[in-house]
């Protein structure tokens, strides 16, 4: 006959702190399973523990106080398994220790009267029936206390689990041994028994996750599976170790739920004090955060109504189009500042009974407003900087501008003119395309030269968006200067690569002539085509010209396309910059330097071999028929990500923002003369790329808004969040 399989998650300040001569009462979750296979284990996840003189001063309310416990544990975990005694426990000299552990059915428990008896022998021959036919067994070690609890579980059989504490080591301490089961009407006294040891888990401390989605994430890109994969993968699995990883998060939930109903922590009067002042200084914090939030919630209220007042004026489109970067960056970061409260207020009482997602809300609650101080900071210190030393940057920009435009695009242009790099170009063509083009910019730079009162103005702006609005915003305006200062090449570039494209596009046609081909533009394909012999004489005297003037053009066309393109990877820096300050995560950052556990990817567990004296010592604390079981010990750990493996997936939109597909085109545009897309160093603004997704602009009453920033920064009292939990 196939041994019955249980597990039991065994908390380890159980397995501590548990001595000879005490007698608890333990409570957790029996984690059903939809297979009543005897190769599908019992899952017993324990929490907590109370005393007996405790528990019976609870009397009649417990089934209340559990009822409450369960209401405000994770939904997911209440439609899975509800919070229950597990059962008594007693492991003193005389007895060896007792553990009875039993969930059952309010409607088919009754008032049961029994035998008591020693605990694990000839349980089978003590078993007998009441008058409703219920099973009784003999080896209840407090008379009647089951009357006092009735579970609230209305589709569950009864089950019973008895057994008794043993000592094995130092190391592992007490854990529990079965003698036998009560599951619903049999009874199983030979079992296999797994003990998984496990710290329980607290906010701040560390949590278990168990990190399948991303295998079965892994398993759905495979293209080509054989069936019996697919079958395996569309079969429900019976071990919901999901609830259990749930139920030990909730571990601790469930103990300070239950310490604030049963007993109430009484406080020392130095610890009244200190929250007291500790609560008035947040409270001073909180007022002072909020008055100066307020007003610039009004004004940037008051520049929101301006303008959406102006917006369909030509001169704010005109400036919209210009600088478009940095006016969505602008409306983010307000959006940002707006919203910050929000988010920090946001409380959500789901949380708060299981660590993992209590982890994820405080991660997601302090996202939003570390970025927008650390983005601020950068700001703050870049603006600061460039203001003290605003006349030597201007100085020195204007310095190497003129450098660049004087000693080496001028002069670039003059030498192709000439006999560029030895070859022999077309002088009257070069000398047309050469002499707009420093005419061109000649005309640009002296525009440019007369106007440094504006360009002081603009490194000014520059200086004071980044003490406003944080770094990210100047590193915008950058680009967008960058764009409008350098229209001369871009418009250079344009003509010039339309000169190309079509004296490209000439020959091309040309040479199909001449080999008797036409492309057809309704089929995109090339049709034979007879041509006329005053066509072909046509087409010669087109063809020769323009093949020996695509050297010369080639040459101009080259150039330009260089100098934008090197203007254009500045800016994508730039722009790639913006979106990784944007997107680092910097909360999981902090976390995850003070302590990594916060971050597990996975369990695993280190089974503990039990020596043999240490067996000896088990063998002489049990009967021989609870011998006859075997145990396994093992203690439950978690792997933690690296830092690399923590902030990836927030950069991984950098894997993808340049595909190769876009090189490829982009190679092809260069070479055959097309527009470059525009602008080429332009990142797809999409939630985790580029800018954060836009929120809609908030609108509330001043006040309201106050007490908002109020309260979301009176919550963040330390010691308000320590007296919670």
């Amino acid at each position: 006959m196939m041994k019955r399989k249980c597990r039991i998650w065994w908390p380890r300040h159980l397995s501590l702190t548990t001595q000879s001569h005490s007698s608890t009462f333990l409570f957790g979750w029996f984690v059903s399973s939809s297979s009543s296979s005897a190769s599908v284990p019992i899952e017993i996840v324990v929490a907590f523990s109370i005393d007996e003189a405790v528990f019976y001063s609870i009397g009649s309310d417990l089934e209340g106080t559990l009822h409450k416990i369960n209401k405000r544990m994770p939904t997911s975990l209440q439609n899975r398994c509800v919070l229950s005694m597990l059962g008594y426990c007693s492991a003193d000299s005389s007895s060896n220790g007792e553990l009875l552990l039993h969930r059952e059915s309010a409607e088919e428990y009754r008032k049961t009267s029994g035998t008591p008896g020693n605990s694990g022998q000839h349980a089978e021959q003590n078993m007998s029936k009441d008058r409703s036919g219920h099973l009784i067994c003999g080896c209840h070690k407090v008379d009647g206390f089951l009357e006092q609890y009735k579970t609230c579980t209305k589709s569950n059989p009864a089950q019973l689990v008895c057994g008794s504490y043993i000592y094995i080591n130092q190391n592992l301490g007490w854990i529990p041994r079965l003698h036998h089961i009560h599951w619903g009407m049999q009874v199983a006294s030979d079992l296999d028994l797994h003990i998984v040891i496990y710290g329980t888990p607290r906010f701040g401390g560390h949590h278990f996750y168990l990190g399948s989605q991303h295998l079965s994430e892994n398993a759905k890109n495979i293209s080509r599976k054989p069936k019996w994969v697919e079958n395996l993968s569309q079969k429900k699995s019976v071990l919901d170790l999901d609830a259990v990883i749930l139920a030990t998060n909730c571990a601790a939930a469930a103990t300070s739920f239950f310490e604030e109903q049963v007993s109430p922590k009484r406080r020392a009067l130095w610890f009244h004090c200190v929250y007291m002042c500790v609560t008035m200084i947040w409270q001073l914090l909180a007022v002072c955060v909020a008055t100066i939030a307020t007003p610039v919630y009004l004004i940037l209220q008051l520049f929101h109504f301006l303008l959406c007042y102006g917006s369909d004026s030509c001169i704010y489109a005109t400036f919209e189009n210009l600088f478009s970067r940095t006016w969505k960056n602008i409306r983010v970061r307000c959006c940002q500042i707006l919203y910050w409260p929000v988010f920090l207020h946001n409380n959500d009482s789901r949380s708060e009974s299981c660590v993992e997602y209590a982890e994820k809300a405080s991660i997601l609650k302090h996202s939003m407003w570390l970025s927008v101080a650390i983005d601020m900071l950068f700001g703050n210190l870049f603006g600061v900087s460039l203001l003290a030393h605003a006349d030597s940057v201007c100085l020195s920009i204007y310095t190497i501008t003129s450098d660049i435009t004087n000693n080496w695009w001028l002069i670039s242009c003059a030498r192709l003119m000439g006999n560029p790099a030895g070859f022999k170009l077309n002088t009257e063509l070069a000398g047309v395309l050469g002499t707009f083009s420093l005419n061109t910019i000649q005309m640009w730079s002296t525009i440019w030269g007369s106007m440094h009162f504006v360009f002081m103005f603009f490194l000014k702006s520059l200086a004071i968006s980044g003490v406003l609005f944080g770094f990210t915003t100047p590193a915008s305006l950058t680009v967008d200067l960058i764009t409008v200062s350098t229209t001369h090449v871009s418009t250079l570039h344009w003509l010039i690569s339309l000169l190309y494209s079509r004296q490209l596009q000439a020959i091309t046609a040309l040479w199909r002539l001449f080999r008797g081909q036409k492309w057809n533009p309704l089929r995109e394909r090339l049709d034979s085509y007879d041509y006329t012999v005053e066509q072909h004489i046509v087409g010669s005297l087109l063809f020769t010209p323009l093949l020996l003037l695509l050297p010369t053009t080639s040459a101009f066309y080259m150039s330009f396309t260089i100098i934008n393109m090197t203007i254009g990877f500045i800016c994508m820096l730039i722009e790639v910059f913006i979106s990784v300050i944007h997107a680092t995560p910097y909360t999981k950052i902090f976390l995850w330097l003070l302590r990594p556990s916060r971050f597990p990817c996975g369990i695993w567990f280190e089974i503990f071999p039990i020596e043999s004296h240490d067996m000896e010592v088990v063998q002489e604390r049990i009967d021989l028929r609870a011998a006859r079981s075997d145990i396994l010990v093992s203690c439950l750990h978690s792997y933690t990500y690296n830092i690399g493996e923590l902030v990836g997936p927030d950069f991984r939109y950098l894997h993808s923002a340049v595909p190769r597909s876009s090189i490829s085109s982009l190679v092809y545009r260069v070479f055959s003369g097309r527009s470059l897309p525009s602008p080429l160093y332009n990142l797809p603004f999409v939630p985790g790329a580029g800018l954060p997704p836009n929120m809609p602009w908030m609108s509330i009453p001043y006040k309201e808004y106050w007490i908002l920033c109020h309260d979301a920064v009176f919550a963040c009292n330390p010691l308000h969040a320590h007296l919670k939990c």
